[in-house]
């Protein structure tokens, strides 16, 4: 009886150990902690100090998104999570420069002007620093000697997109670019275009001056009533065109890439038709992820190709499940 006792004592210890184990390491605790800057229970292994450096511009939300699930994997892998942006290639540059510098122990970074990157990231390789390249450039990454590229494929992006407004009957779609030169949102319009049974005119626009936005797209939606559709290449660019729309008096029906509870409030209310999901936050979190995984035990995902995160259309029927996701700032 003795024996029998002590054996279900210990069993019960070990339920117990495994359920402490299971809620420390997931669930709602970590989902309050998913924009903390790293350390924090976790792994065991040594701190590592990794930057990303971004092309994003001031207020776009989607990198916002893509901090998020950098964070949460830095605080789970105990990593010190540095973080830097800036739109212009020379200066997205220097920021790389300056973390190879300091002698961080990971980089991530977008290629969203490639060739701005290239010398740069040669600096980073041949310190020894370890270099995984999100969101653009895919195309690039392995020539530039990135580990791997997390994101979706930008010109299947686009395709998916031409055959959503075939579906919707559309014939004239206006493209709009929120930042001239950036590759991966020239792929994006080039891969409508490609698919689409009618015709797609680009508008370059400032993305960082929504009033200039605004004007820009809504001037062309009066001159040419014939446009149907407009596909926008980023959320905050989405919530422009409604308006611009409105100020046109156009019934062209706005669309766009990238999600945020912005995107998801409109396709609710039917001022978007859909939306493209390329799951930032994901970018984010398998970039650090896949740092610390290197760094501790010599793994690189993907197997020498991209790991897509997207795309995926997004539509009103999908907004109950994302509602809360997006209000978090996890989707």
């Amino acid at each position: 009886m003795r024996t029998r006792t002590s054996r279900t004592a210990a069993v019960l210890i070990a339920v117990i150990a495994l359920a402490a184990g299971c809620s420390g390491s997931g669930g709602k605790d970590d989902e309050d902690k998913a924009n903390d800057d790293g350390g924090g229970k976790g792994v065991t292994t040594p701190r590592l100090k990794i930057a990303m450096v971004t092309h994003s511009g001031e207020g776009d939300t989607f990198w916002d998104i893509v901090q998020s699930g950098a964070k949460q994997a830095a605080r789970k892998d105990n990593v010190e999570f540095l973080y830097a942006n800036d739109k212009e290639a020379k200066g997205q540059a220097e920021l790389v420069q300056s973390f190879v510098d300091k002698k961080v122990d990971g980089i991530v970074v977008t290629l969203a002007k490639p060739e701005a990157m290239k010398a740069v990231l040669a600096k980073a390789t041949a310190a020894g620093i370890p270099v995984v390249s999100i969101n653009s450039g895919a195309e690039f990454s392995a020539k530039f000697g990135a580990l791997t590229h997390i994101g979706q494929d930008e010109s299947v992006a686009g395709e998916a997109v031409g055959d959503e407004l075939n579906k919707r009957g559309k014939k004239k779609a206006l493209c709009v670019i929120h930042e001239q030169g950036n590759v991966s949102l020239e792929q994006r319009c080039a891969g409508v275009e490609k698919t689409f049974d009618g015709t797609v005119e680009n508008l370059n626009v400032e993305g960082t001056n929504a009033p200039g936005a605004q004007s820009s797209v809504s001037a062309k939606l009066q001159a040419t009533k014939d446009i149907d559709a407009v596909v926008t290449l980023g959320a905050p660019i989405a919530a422009v065109s409604v308006k611009a729309k409105e100020d046109a008096g156009s019934e062209a029906e706005v669309d766009t890439f990238d999600l945020n509870a912005e995107v998801v409030k409109r396709l609710k209310a039917k001022e978007v038709g859909f939306a493209v999901d390329q799951q930032p936050y994901l970018q984010g979190y398998l970039a650090v992820d896949e740092l610390w995984l290197y760094k501790t035990n010599a793994n690189v995902l993907g197997g020498g190709r991209p790991v897509l995160t997207g795309p995926a259309i997004v539509t009103g029927k999908d907004v109950p499940k994302l509602e809360k996701y997006t209000a978090r700032g996890t989707r």
